[in-house]
């Protein structure tokens, strides 16, 4: 089922499902942007990496220590046991998981007598954007030595969760960009006193983009809505559950349907009334009002767990 949105899908920024379009619109990003550069540059996928504690549920574990009693008779039987001191609060040992964690960005370079790196894209994540996490943390280093150096800098912001993070002022972006939900930053390492900015709204297009060569060279245009296009048709998203909507004429309660049964809700963390996006799906999917019987007791997802 295609996304009713024009542009970016807020069911996307679900953090269940925002990692994986992270990492797709790296790749889909490099394959549009690689044909099109001319001699002599090319682009490769390059990553950070860093540890962190997991967030997947492990099943609790401990080692339980046995009296001094207890594990003499451990050991004549050959049971290797851990011995206890003598304290009053016996200690827990608990096993805490770490994942290690990658996050991939572009890279162009021009060959030369050494490979001269020119450009960085970045599609933002939620680490990026959360106060406190080391993903942030190492984002900023790298934002602040490519700014220091010469080499230009693409951020692709498609989160509006998390804090400000893009090279761009926040202040001098929101004096001069009209009210947005998403936005791009293009700034030039020849030309450090302005950016290029793309102020999204959610029912606007994503942009074309002017990705920078070497002074001298012309940019090369990629075009973000083509290369999401292609990564939604290839990514999981939330798909729609039940749910009933008001409507804006009378506060009554009126449901949405397609012949599968599954029925769009209202995306998370947006500012318009629910009635709104009900609209939207009905204008753009032709859904009608659901009558007494027509919903489906138990909707079948059209993908295994959703």
């Amino acid at each position: 089922m295609p996304s009713p949105f024009p542009g970016m899908d807020p069911y996307l920024e679900d953090p269940i499902h925002f990692p994986g379009l992270h990492d797709s619109l790296i790749t889909y990003i490099l394959e549009a942007l690689q044909p099109k550069l001319p001699d002599p540059y090319y682009a490769a996928i390059g990553d950070r990496v860093w540890v962190e504690v997991s967030q997947r549920f492990v099943e609790p574990d401990a080692n339980v220590l046995r009296s001094e009693g207890e594990s003499q008779t451990g050991r004549q039987s050959g049971t290797a046991v851990a011995f206890a001191s003598n304290t009053r609060t016996q200690p827990l040992v608990i096993y805490v998981p770490h994942d290690e964690i990658r996050e991939p960005f572009i890279e162009i370079y021009a060959r030369q007598e050494n490979e001269l790196l020119v450009t960085t894209v970045e599609v933002l994540s939620l680490a990026n954007k959360t106060p406190g996490e080391q993903g942030r943390q190492l984002y900023q280093r790298k934002q602040a030595e490519v700014l220091a150096g010469k080499v230009h800098l693409v951020e692709i912001d498609l989160l509006r969760a998390g804090v400000h993070t893009t090279a761009i002022p926040l202040a001098r972006l929101q004096a001069e960009a009209r009210s947005y939900d998403y936005h791009v930053s293009i700034h030039r390492f020849d030309d450090l006193e302005h950016f290029t900015v793309f102020p999204l709204q959610l029912m606007e297009k994503l942009p074309e983009i002017a990705i920078p060569l070497l002074p001298g060279d012309a940019p090369v245009i990629i075009d973000l809505q083509a290369v999401f296009i292609a990564v939604e048709s290839v990514t999981p998203r939330l798909r729609p559950r039940p749910h009933c909507v008001p409507s804006r004429q009378n506060g009554s309660k009126r449901c949405y349907a397609k012949r599968d049964c599954l029925i769009f809700r209202s995306p998370p963390n947006l500012s318009r009334p629910s009635w709104y996006f009900s609209s939207l799906i009905e204008r753009n999917h032709r859904w009608v009002p659901l009558r007494p019987g027509n919903l489906c007791a138990k909707p079948k997802p059209l993908i295994p767990g959703y």
